[in-house]
């Protein structure tokens, strides 16, 4: 089992060169533009990739216009062949094995492959994880650290077994974990490593002289976020707003409300600078604006958690309305405002 951090990864990368990975056909599997940009990744650098799974055409924007997925494109784009499946059955299991493919790569595919279609390539699926296993199985990894607060996460290669995630390891990178990172960030992060940590493993893969090892330590959870997880309660403390904003961004989408209204939340981090003299008479949930802490001339949005410490908001959206940057948002409000749950909202309506 490798084990890298980015620096001795970039070292491997390039020690590798323009060297070949093998002729040997690969079969990719995967969903979201993450996962497209995987692809990429493996085709650019000369991975012979024969078919793709990936799931349906599904409704996307205002218009619900079936749209391929971002994998689906990708692979149309290339050239290559796309088997599109909600569930792999035994006819799904049939078309895998008959791509020609020897390995399988697995980066959010979307659904769990069984033991027939694991079995369907002579050297089996290997999956790119986005957590240091065994934390955080399941299909919000990088959203469950940041919300637990984690200081250092990880890109991993791991050998597919029907359990979830519970598979061998191959290799893993290694990456801090930033106070003010969103899922969003680490996931274009963890998925550039992961593509390279991937490009250095290929050549044993395909070959069959991987030598992964067991996962190690005590195995956690990470189930998909809802809307409600989403939810931003301003009378927690800044540290847990700060985490519990940022692991929903974007999806499912941080948000509170403003009186009956719903407004959604940009980037949030802590504050480094003086509080404005309002501060102590302010509520949980208050908005204020204070000087730049970061440089500039700007101001800075400012809202008061429930220990009494500052979350600096980068933007909002109001309902039926775009994102703002919160300093253009802040200006155009009418007198005091508190976000947060109170008289006269539904919560519970909002979340749905």
């Amino acid at each position: 089992m490798i084990h890298h951090t980015p620096e001795t990864l970039a070292e491997s990368v390039a020690d590798l060169g323009s060297s070949s990975v093998g002729s040997a056909p690969v079969l990719f599997a995967g969903t979201p533009e993450i996962a497209a940009d995987c692809l990429r990744s493996l085709l650019a650098d000369g991975v012979r990739i024969t078919a793709v799974l990936t799931r349906p055409d599904a409704p996307v924007g205002r218009k619900k216009r079936l749209t391929p997925s971002p994998v689906a494109q990708a692979a149309e784009e290339a050239g290559i062949p796309v088997i599109r499946a909600a569930r792999v059955d035994d006819t799904v299991t049939e078309q895998l094995a008959t791509t020609g493919a020897r390995l399988g790569v697995v980066v959010a595919y979307g659904a769990l492959l069984p033991q027939p279609a694991l079995d369907a390539l002579p050297l089996g699926w290997v999956n790119l994880h986005y957590s240091w296993l065994p934390k955080y199985r399941g299909a919000a990894p990088v959203q469950h650290s940041i919300l637990n607060g984690e200081e250092v996460t990880a890109a991993t290669v791991f050998q597919l077994e029907t359990g979830m995630d519970t598979g061998p390891v191959h290799g893993l990178v290694e990456h801090p974990l930033p106070a003010d990172a969103s899922a969003g960030s680490m996931l274009t992060t963890l998925t550039r490593s992961g593509s390279s940590l991937l490009r250095v493993l290929l050549p044993e893969l395909l070959t069959g002289t991987s030598a992964p090892q067991p996962q190690q330590g005590e195995p956690s959870l990470a189930p998909k976020l809802s809307r409600e997880d989403a939810f931003i309660d301003p009378s927690a403390s800044a540290a847990e707003i700060i985490r519990r904003i940022n692991a929903t961004i974007p999806e499912p989408g941080a948000w509170t409300l403003n009186g009956e209204d719903r407004v959604k939340l940009g980037v949030a981090r802590a504050y480094e600078a003086v509080l404005p003299e309002a501060w102590g008479r302010a509520a949980a949930g208050e908005v204020l604006e204070a000087a730049a802490d970061r440089g500039g001339s700007g101001k800075t949005v400012l809202m008061k958690a429930g220990d009494g410490a500052p979350v600096v908001l980068s933007a909002v959206q109001p309902a039926g309305k775009k994102m703002l940057n919160a300093a253009d948002w802040f200006r155009g409000l009418q007198g005091r405002t508190v976000l947060g749950p109170g008289a006269g909202s539904n919560r519970n309506e909002d979340a749905q």
